[in-house]
């Protein structure tokens, strides 16, 4: 690694893309051996977080007896209040466009207290039943505020937090768990209001991309829309009658997602956009072939299979080498 970038110095000091004084400093500089352990410290800092939040619910689930409701109530509502009364002391002012905290932690604080705020919330109505039998306040109210932290401080761990929030309010749950359950499968409702979230969700990224409001909120946005949309085409196309209409869907969803991950210059949704749209076009293929009852071309099928992979694989790699040569430029 230290040969490549010793060499690639060299060619931008060849080409004169850099002069001889920055070509020493450049050198200097690297055999000095120094490496950044930022992304190291923030992984820690998610991870510290995530612990905090939930040894606070352990800690409530087994002293619930011996501590008491008001006391533990008390207790998050204090935290939670320092984690906010902190973030907006700290935080600059809000703009359209990109802004920091001075300090990166300041970003795990504001992430503890919408955390702190879900607990608290759904505490309430545990133990309390605040809300009633409208248990949908009780998920909208943390929503709203994580919306709102989301765009104010400038906060992308917030907003897919809310984003995940208005997921279950419409009665989804986004999470690994829901899917290895297959909570999509449960009604056709469900799937119906992924793909009308999913829409939603690209509505409002090209509304503020027109409007310029937090632009580099997109990957948040297109990321939660792709897999709702494409999960819930999957299951409709698998399941129902309509799997033509689905397909459809689908693929016209997935291109836009294809063209969309060049604009961004995300590998992660160009990827999950082919595979999703190589997914669907295998189970509409063998869907057609069912509708049809032609299954005396199942044999020369099964034979082709092999070669169809390997040339599958060939052409995803081919796919992401371009993409790669393309984002460089």
């Amino acid at each position: 690694m230290e040969k490549i970038h010793q060499k690639s110095t060299q060619t931008l000091f060849d080409k004169q893309f850099i002069s001889k004084e920055q070509h020493e400093q450049i050198i200097t500089y690297r055999s000095l051996n120094i490496f950044s352990l930022n992304a190291e410290l923030k992984i820690f800092l998610y991870l510290s977080v995530l612990l905090f939040t939930s040894g606070i619910a352990v800690l409530i689930y087994q002293n619930i007896d011996t501590i008491g409701h008001s006391i533990v109530i008390s207790l998050i509502s204090i935290i939670t209040f320092v984690c906010y009364y902190f973030s907006f002391k700290k935080a600059p002012l809000f703009q359209k466009s990109q802004t920091h905290f001075e300090s990166p932690i300041m970003e795990y604080i504001v992430l503890a207290a919408n955390l702190l705020t879900c607990i608290l919330i759904g505490y309430l109505q545990l133990q309390y039943n605040t809300f009633g039998t409208n248990y949908g306040l009780a998920t909208i109210i943390p929503t709203s505020i994580g919306l709102f932290c989301g765009y104010y401080f400038d906060n992308k761990n917030v907003l897919s937090l809310a984003i995940t929030g208005l997921a279950a309010y419409i009665g989804l749950t986004v999470s690994p768990q829901s899917l290895l359950q297959n909570e999509f499968y449960n009604t056709d409702f469900l799937s119906y209001a992924a793909i009308g979230l999913g829409a939603i969700l690209i509505l409002w990224n090209y509304y503020c991309s027109k409007i310029k409001l937090k632009s580099h909120f997109a990957l948040v946005f297109l990321t939660f829309a792709l897999h709702l949309i494409s999960i819930s085409c999957l299951n409709n196309i698998i399941d129902s009658t309509y799997f033509l209409l689905f397909s459809a869907i689908l693929g016209i969803t997935t291109n836009y997602f294809y063209h969309f991950s060049y604009k961004l210059k995300s590998i992660s949704l160009f990827i999950f956009s082919v595979l999703y749209a190589f997914v669907g076009l295998n189970i509409s293929l063998f869907k057609i072939v069912d509708y049809f009852d032609i299954g005396d071309m199942l044999e020369f099928i099964l034979v082709l299979s092999p070669f169809y992979s390997i040339g599958a694989i060939i052409l995803f790699i081919k796919m992401i080498k371009n993409f790669n040569s393309e984002i460089k430029k």
